[in-house]
């Protein structure tokens, strides 16, 4: 038996450049599951590639029908220039994630989500001599243009939708900063996210992390959101001790591939 991929509606093509489309698994024309595949900006003159939404029906499950969907996806990204792609997996699903490891997957980062329904504590006082308050103009122009990913995501600065963007000072010296906004999970859930959040080495281990994040929380809350999500690089042990310490659980499990 055959496993192909069969278009299922059209291609689709962002005004950013950025490119997608949906497909039927079949086999032997028989459809037996779906995925999508798709691009994002990226650094560089190669778009970065996507495949999500792999499902198959339970049926024909174990017959090694996604492994050849996905590889099958990842000749339609070869063909769109991709030489790198980039998949979310459900943190409860451990059969994707060990297909995902069998095709050469390795783990880049981890989506961590929190609820905010329940009523939140009264926020701690701030670490002695910090202050968290708005960037201003100047300060976010020069944040912005150190940073080529930033200035790809905030398009208008921070007029963006949605973008919020806060520094932390101690003693009249920058200590931190906090850029919260929105983010479209592969799941198809908007959420509030912090896209950054950062201390500066000499002002580290002293609550200023937590600090920052329970500020965050608080934007959310008071913005009427009931969640807030993040992501992690998997070596970074003192960042995933914090987040677990707030309440954070995985959510999703980043992974990406180089095409040769």
């Amino acid at each position: 038996m055959t496993t192909t991929l069969r278009p299922s509606g059209p291609l689709q093509q962002a005004d950013d450049g950025t490119r997608s489309r949906s497909y039927e698994v079949c086999v032997n024309s028989r459809p037996v599951g779906t995925v999508r595949v798709g691009t994002l900006p990226a650094p560089g003159p190669r778009p970065l590639g996507t495949i999500s939404g792999l499902r198959v029906a339970e049926a024909d499950r174990g017959r090694g029908r996604g492994t050849v969907a996905v590889l099958a996806a990842e000749e339609v990204l070869r063909g769109w220039r991709c030489d790198r792609i980039r998949i979310a997996v459900p943190a409860d699903a451990p059969a994707a994630r060990r297909l995902a490891t069998a095709l050469g997957y390795t783990e880049s980062g981890h989506v961590l989500v929190k609820d905010l329904t329940a009523p939140g504590e009264p926020a701690p006082p701030l670490p002695a001599g910090l202050q968290i308050r708005p960037m201003t103009g100047a300060e976010a122009a020069d944040w912005i243009a150190a940073d080529p990913p930033r200035a790809a995501r905030l398009p208008e600065g921070p007029a963006t939708d949605g973008t919020r963007l806060h520094v932390a000072v101690r003693h009249g010296v920058r200590a931190g900063h906090l850029w919260t906004g929105w983010r479209d999970l592969p799941t198809g859930e908007r959420v509030p996210y912090v896209w950054e959040v950062a201390v500066a080495e000499g002002e580290r281990r002293n609550g200023h992390g937590r600090a920052l994040m329970r500020f965050a929380e608080q934007l959310v809350r008071e913005g009427g959101g009931d969640r807030l999500a993040l992501r992690v690089d998997p070596g970074n042990g003192p960042a995933r001790a914090l987040y677990a310490s707030l309440g954070y659980r995985p959510l999703l499990t980043d992974y990406e591939k180089v095409l040769y």
